[in-house]
């Protein structure tokens, strides 16, 4: 019996209408090198360029034909990937199962004079399922200046997200997987990263501007007023800070009230404005 599709790999094909691709016994695509789950390399590029030229024709809604590599352990899910890209013009060169096999074939590809315009690569794959996705993608970034990387994520990770962003947001994107289930969104997403451009998901950008603001916040505190606000989120007194700092318990008053300036806390209740000063240094 069939494994049950996930939420997202049925959402894939009710969005498609499409039939389901069919597998050989060793669960790859008929005419691939898929065995067991591992790499696979389109090797007939001729015929695959006509096949997707026609499809581009009938799709006929994006510019540009992309060459592309997919990362993504799930078999149903990058036959699937590839489904869509295909059938809009563009060529899948490859696909892999896990993060080691992504940066092997890019490797492979760019000796042979063949690099990719974009990877699509998602965050988590073997063997451990966590990180493995994005320090692939970290890794071909540093490796292929030209080479556009777009990542997918069960949901925001933000460490990952900065990490792929740091240095240069140029050819990079990073979107939920819920995202795919738009075709002309995430199509149009694999283009633009593939030409140079961003795709951040709207959720990834919700949670870095908002870690942002803080971080922008705290940044303008001096060291003496981060230590203190430092000791008040350890639930120190005014009393026990100067006592810590071995300064007067006015020099602290003036750094708490210099805190609460610069963090935008109005004057009311004083107890509540200490909390709420906290409460930002806690959440940076």
């Amino acid at each position: 019996m069939l494994p049950r599709p996930t939420a997202l790999e049925a959402g894939f094909w009710n969005a498609e209408r499409v039939a389901c691709v069919v597998l050989d016994d060793a669960g790859g695509a008929p005419g691939s090198k898929e065995s067991a789950g591992g790499p696979w390399i389109v090797q007939d590029a001729q015929g695959m360029e006509k096949q997707a030229g026609q499809a581009g024709q009938r799709a006929g809604d994006v510019e540009g034909r992309v060459r592309v590599v997919i990362a993504e352990d799930s078999v149903l899910l990058r036959e699937g990937l590839t489904r869509l890209l295909t059938d809009r013009g563009h060529e899948v060169v490859a696909g892999v199962g896990d993060g080691e096999a992504l940066v092997k074939t890019v490797a492979e590809l760019a000796d042979a004079g063949r690099l990719p315009d974009v990877v699509v690569a998602d965050v988590r794959m073997p063997p451990t399922h966590t990180d493995e996705g994005v320090r692939a993608a970290i890794a071909l970034r540093a490796a292929h200046a030209d080479l556009g990387v777009l990542v997918l994520s069960q949901y925001v990770e933000e460490q990952y997200a900065t990490e792929l962003l740091a240095g240069s947001s140029r050819g990079v994107g990073y979107l939920l997987k819920d995202r795919v289930a738009d075709v002309r969104e995430f199509v149009d997403a694999v283009v633009r990263v593939a030409q140079g451009g961003t795709a951040l998901d709207p959720e990834v950008v919700a949670q870095l501007l908002g870690r942002s603001r803080k971080q922008d916040v705290l940044a303008g505190l001096t060291p003496r007023e981060r230590e203190v606000l430092g000791l008040m989120a350890e639930g120190r007194t005014n009393s026990a800070v100067a006592a810590q700092l071995v300064v007067s318990h006015g020099a602290v008053e003036k750094h708490v009230s210099n805190i609460f300036l610069k963090l935008g806390l109005s004057q009311s209740d004083a107890d509540h404005r200490r909390v709420l000063a906290v409460l930002t240094y806690l959440n940076s």
